[in-house]
């Protein structure tokens, strides 16, 4: 592993907090607002790690294609907890985990699908989200599980 990928994976589980914690905030939009930034952030960071011009209008193209490749998912854990997260009372209960559980693990599938384009030499402009759907996926799972494990002390993810 590089030295710019130890640097990157890093960064990608400190944004992957944040996102988690965005899902915390209890007014709609503004949880949104909070957690895109972050992601936002973290591209930039990886482009800046790895010598690579941000793009933002681009970047926020790539989310979209790459939330496409979970959105089943989205709606059975994410989605529905951000709806859910928006009820007064219950939604908070049971909402918010499943929200939480989403965020983090969409932000850190961003993260490591982006750590490998940079780390093979790609760039903002040669990004094909359909030939990385299959690892988004497998990386999203894996952000999944290590999100559910982070209460029971073991470990998941590198």
């Amino acid at each position: 592993m590089s030295k710019k990928e130890q640097i990157a994976r890093k960064l990608v589980k400190r944004y992957m907090c944040w996102s988690a914690g965005g899902a915390l905030i209890p007014i709609p939009v503004a949880d949104m607002a909070v957690i895109t930034g972050a992601q936002l952030k973290m591209v930039a960071g990886l482009s800046k790690i790895y010598d690579i011009p941000f793009e933002k209008v681009r970047v926020k193209a790539i989310f979209g294609s790459l939330m496409s490749f979970v959105i089943h998912p989205a709606v059975s854990s994410g989605m529905l907890g951000f709806m859910l997260s928006k009820i007064v009372g219950v939604g908070v209960v049971v909402g918010t985990p499943a929200l939480i559980l989403f965020e983090a693990a969409y932000t850190w599938a961003l993260g490591r699908v982006f750590i490998q384009h940079f780390e093979s030499g790609g760039t903002f402009l040669d990004f094909e989200p359909d030939t990385v759907k299959q690892y988004f996926r497998e990386q999203f799972a894996e952000g999944r599980k290590m999100v559910a494990t982070l209460g029971t002390g073991e470990k998941a993810g590198s």
